[in-house]
């Protein structure tokens, strides 16, 4: 199906959502920047399928730069986010690691 035949059903592009009739990507957010460098993580840890493709890889670089990043920002914005927010990234960077230890061997 392609795009234009996505949006005149209501169906949005991957990565985007339905808002007032049109498709929007999501508003940005601390949380959504976290999740979507999860997704990053766990599609070079080979965990994800690339939504186009279907196809996995591994790219465990790439998986390490991104886990590095999170934890980056962990460390830079501590007594910053609220606890949502700090709990969220302390389970994502946690899973994260766990996965990646357990792929690297």
């Amino acid at each position: 199906m392609t795009e234009n035949e996505k949006s005149e059903k209501g169906c949005c592009p991957e990565g985007y959502i339905r808002k007032g009739g049109n498709c929007v990507l999501p508003e940005v957010t601390f949380t959504t920047l976290i999740m979507s460098l999860n997704s990053s993580a766990l599609y070079h840890l080979g965990e994800m399928q690339n939504p186009e493709t279907g196809q996995t890889g591994k790219d465990l670089a790439l998986a390490k730069h991104t886990i590095s990043t999170l934890q980056l920002l962990k460390d830079k914005t501590k007594g910053n986010l609220i606890d949502k927010e700090e709990a969220l990234l302390g389970h994502v960077l946690a899973d994260l690691k766990l996965r990646y230890v357990k792929v690297k061997g």
